[in-house]
């Protein structure tokens, strides 16, 4: 009898911790889906306005939630249109955990770069990019949403490598293919987006441009 209380009370202990994880979860996807659309709100706002044509009332209203929620997520409406750029390294995560655990790590990052990081994604952070030249008021929150990009998915590359590469091949190849992509959006190199005007004769679109970059990272110049 005593076995079986024991049984039943470590049991009811695992489940209890179990819904408490999920609870704790499902709170954070939630919070995670508000922050976005906020974000999101005051992008769409900025572009259509300007960045001084509307407030914070406007972009609560616009996504549907309260002034007070807003403050939760963001110091102000700067903070909440940088932000917009910042989903596509959480959304990585996924789709690296859904490849094979042995897929080399520069396959890996390919795979992230043609699912997550689309022409659609960097159409909307070369747009904020502009928006940080017109409006010096929001450049610093951009650039430090590029900083927490950098660290969030250099970290990331980190553990999906494990220990199968030495120390210094992730921040190299995260290094390389991170400056890449920023010579592209700031137009660096002549990289077409879908989604923008017509492109120069001299321009590349965007899944050429993977090609060669990652052919160059195997193979060098």
């Amino acid at each position: 009898m005593g076995i079986q209380l024991l049984n039943w009370q470590c049991c009811s202990l695992g489940n209890k911790r179990h819904t408490q994880g999920m609870a704790h979860g499902l709170r954070y996807l939630k919070r995670e889906a508000t922050g976005r659309a906020l974000a999101q709100a005051a992008f769409e706002l900025t572009r259509e306005r300007g960045l001084f044509g509307f407030v914070t009332a406007d972009v609560v209203q616009r996504a549907g939630y309260s002034r007070r929620t807003f403050a939760n997520h963001f110091s102000c409406k700067e903070e909440a249109v940088a932000s917009v750029a910042f989903g596509g390294v959480e959304d990585a995560s996924a789709i690296l955990a859904g490849l094979p655990a042995d897929l080399p790590l520069l396959d890996a990052l390919l795979a992230v770069m043609r699912d997550q990081f689309t022409a659609d994604t960097l159409v909307r952070m070369r747009e904020l990019m502009a928006m940080a030249r017109e409006y010096p008021t929001l450049e610093p929150y951009v650039l430090g949403v590029q900083q927490r990009m950098r660290h969030a998915a250099q970290e990331l590359l980190g553990s999906v490598a494990g220990d199968r590469y030495p120390a210094i091949y992730v921040p190299l190849l995260f290094g390389a293919v991170y400056g890449a992509v920023m010579a592209a959006l700031e137009g660096t190199l002549d990289v077409h987006l879908d989604g923008e005007s017509e492109a120069s004769a001299a321009s590349m679109d965007y899944g050429s441009f993977l090609d060669l970059t990652f052919d160059y990272l195997r193979h060098g110049l």
